[in-house]
């Protein structure tokens, strides 16, 4: 469930954790540290189903309480509940691994039942519900849209939930845009989802490799990038530049399946996004130096997936 991208995202994190705590981390103290940040993020994940699945299913107590009225109207009898019934809402709570996830975790526990209760008054005003409840018939591509409606737009823009995430949660900011792009994936293929482990034996072992990597390469990465430096101190160098680099020479060096151009275009973008304005450049500038000096000195030793 989680790419490359994201896990890369949770070792940058790891590495900042590392480099700027006073604490000596020693043995596999590095690694629990990683599998802390990827549990977080799995919270996070749980809690944003949770509470899509908890603004759909509000559908079944709007209707309760309007119909329980002293005077109920001809329009709080029929409060329209379709989206409670949401196949893939159900196919969800009756997942296994997601059920395992919400006793573990208790997303529950977070919940904010004005904003619920907001978002969903919010949700049956919309033009989108309003054609959704229309619909007769129940379809995949209705039942995703509507679920996809709820997060995006309801959810995402809406700065009281965005802050309640931020109240909640500390790496929220952090997890924001892989979250976003982890549901979204999430909701075209609930199926293929496990709850219990977001990454899977091959994915973990690229965390695990690449974190070790490089807080073993440290030294000989410097002796790479120091030299690229110019006129840049390199004590006055964003630490998560720093930390990104090294983390590119390393892929470089020792992860033979990885083009250096994914290498370089990934550690662009995730300077931008995590460090200052002028970091996808300057990242860029120095990996793809480090990269003409080793492919010159016949340091690359790459595996072709080409067919010949």
């Amino acid at each position: 469930m989680i790419s490359r991208r994201n896990i890369r995202v949770k070792v940058m994190q790891t590495l900042y954790t590392i480099d700027t705590s006073e604490e000596q981390a020693q043995g596999n103290k590095f690694n629990k540290l990683l599998d802390k940040h990827l549990e977080q993020s799995r919270q996070i994940f749980v809690y944003l189903i949770h509470h899509i699945i908890s603004i759909a299913r509000y559908a079944e107590t709007d209707s309760r309480l309007r119909s329980s009225k002293h005077l109920p109207s001809k329009e709080d009898l029929n409060v329209n509940i379709k989206i409670a019934g949401n196949e893939i809402v159900w196919k969800i709570l009756e997942d296994s691994s997601y059920q395992r996830a919400v006793a573990e975790i208790k997303p529950q526990h977070w919940d904010n039942d004005e904003l619920i209760r907001k978002t969903y008054l919010q949700l049956v005003e919309a033009p989108v519900y309003k054609e959704y409840i229309a619909l007769q018939e129940r379809n995949k591509k209705s039942e995703k849209n509507i679920l996809e409606y709820i997060f995006t737009d309801l959810m995402l823009a809406n700065d009281d939930f965005m802050s309640h995430m931020d109240d909640t949660f500390l790496h929220w900011d952090d997890d924001a845009e892989m979250m976003n792009q982890l549901v979204l994936n999430f909701l075209q293929k609930p199926a293929n989802a496990d709850f219990q482990d977001m990454l899977g034996a091959e994915k973990r072992k690229f965390a695990n490799d690449l974190l070790q990597t490089v807080l073993e390469k440290k030294e000989y990465c410097l002796e790479l990038i120091k030299p690229k430096l110019k006129n840049w101190d390199a004590e006055r160098i964003a630490v998560l530049d720093m930390i990104l680099m090294e983390m590119g020479v390393c892929e470089f060096l020792y992860f033979d399946t990885i083009p250096t151009k994914v290498t370089i275009n990934e550690y662009i973008d995730l300077a931008k996004e995590y460090s200052t304005q002028q970091s996808g450049h300057f990242v860029n500038g120095i990996l793809d130096n480090i990269h003409k000096d080793l492919l010159a000195q016949d340091k690359l030793h790459k595996v072709s997936h080409k067919k010949s």
